[in-house]
């Protein structure tokens, strides 16, 4: 318990001086068009959250572990990190960002052990999920609050697995090291006491590199998961972000929009923006109902792949007509926003 305490202590005290640095730097966040905020804050917090993995490596090391089997994840991690913080400074081509990313989870599949002759036609689907996803993650982190509580839900019930706790099948516990997601944990919580706040006062944003960083760390854990179960249903640690992020993306290409664009079209935007809800109520609500679905998931259904799908694809279902249902009676409220620039 005392290492842990000194790691949470060690890691506030790395945030205060990235702050240091980040106004000495001007490294700050802008509101534009997509934004949801109207303030300038300090940009890239979320780094914590991939100083917090190199202070686990340095654990590991430290309690005499073995951290081999690690260290092309670990790599992977500092690769995307640091090419996202450099995007947050300086914007980067797509191209740039995508290569950095498909790269750097290459190196995670390599210490999942699955970067082998024998899963050839695995790997390029997973490397395309996996992108997509932390993508997903990134396009969700708009709001004060959102993209910390949002790790939290997925990285607690993640715990829970690891550790058995309560669970009767014991095959699905032991998928990797306890300390790894305490210690994530940790960092965002430390993130939280600056950013998890109403509107207007967080102290910083995760940005790029907040976002893609807790992606990769959360994607490895649940893909490590995935790999010692052979259950894809365990997909559902990120149901309510995938949705949300999913269907949006389905909008704006009906719209014919260029995706590459700025916008203000997910269901929190939406809430934020147009219904005027609190940033902190909306990231709760985001935050509750992932928890649910996952402890549902966990302590509820059956553990039988039947049972698994059956609630996976009910699940999947609620929510894609929750959130239909929601722009259907909402979205005009954006669209006299739109229309309100054009005067």
């Amino acid at each position: 318990m005392m290492t842990y305490i000194i790691i949470a202590v060690l890691l506030v005290v790395a945030e205060l001086v990235y702050f240091k640095i980040a106004d000495k730097c001007n490294i700050i966040d802008k509101p534009n068009e997509r934004s949801s905020h109207s303030t300038i804050v300090l940009r890239g917090g979320g780094i914590i959250f991939s100083l917090s993995m190199i202070a686990w490596a340095v654990l590991m090391v430290v309690q005499g572990q073995n951290i081999m089997p690690y260290l092309p994840f670990m790599a992977g991690l500092i690769l995307i990190a640091g090419v996202s913080f450099i995007d947050d400074v300086h914007s980067l081509p797509d191209s740039v960002r995508l290569v950095a990313q498909f790269v750097a989870m290459a190196l995670m599949f390599w210490s999942m052990g699955i970067m082998n002759w024998d899963m050839w036609w695995i790997v390029p689907i997973a490397l395309i999920v996996c992108v997509g996803a932390t993508n997903i993650i990134n396009f969700m982190d708009g709001i004060n609050g959102i993209t910390a509580g949002y790790a939290l839900a997925m990285l607690v019930p993640l715990a829970l697995l690891d550790s058995g706790f309560k669970i009767q099948d014991s095959s699905v516990s032991g998928f990797i090291e306890p300390s790894y997601l305490i210690v994530a944990i940790l960092g965002v919580l430390v993130f939280s006491i600056f950013n998890f706040r109403p509107k207007g006062k967080a102290k910083c944003f995760a940005g790029d590199v907040g976002s893609i960083g807790i992606a990769f760390i959360i994607l490895f854990a649940a893909g490590r998961l995935i790999i010692q179960t052979g259950d894809l249903t365990y997909f559902i640690l990120i149901l309510i972000y995938g949705v949300d992020g999913c269907l949006t993306i389905c909008h704006r290409i009906m719209l014919h929009e260029n995706l590459g664009e700025a916008h203000r079209k997910h269901a929190y935007q939406l809430m934020c923006n147009e219904l005027k809800i609190g940033h902190v109520k909306i990231s709760l609500l985001y935050m509750v109902l992932q928890l649910a679905v996952s402890l549902g998931f966990i302590y509820l259904i059956p553990n039988t792949p039947a049972a698994h799908w059956i609630y996976f694809i009910s699940m999947c279902v609620v929510f894609a007509i929750a959130y239909v249902l929601f722009k259907m009676k909402y979205y005009h409220l954006h669209e006299e926003y739109l229309a309100s620039l054009k005067k």
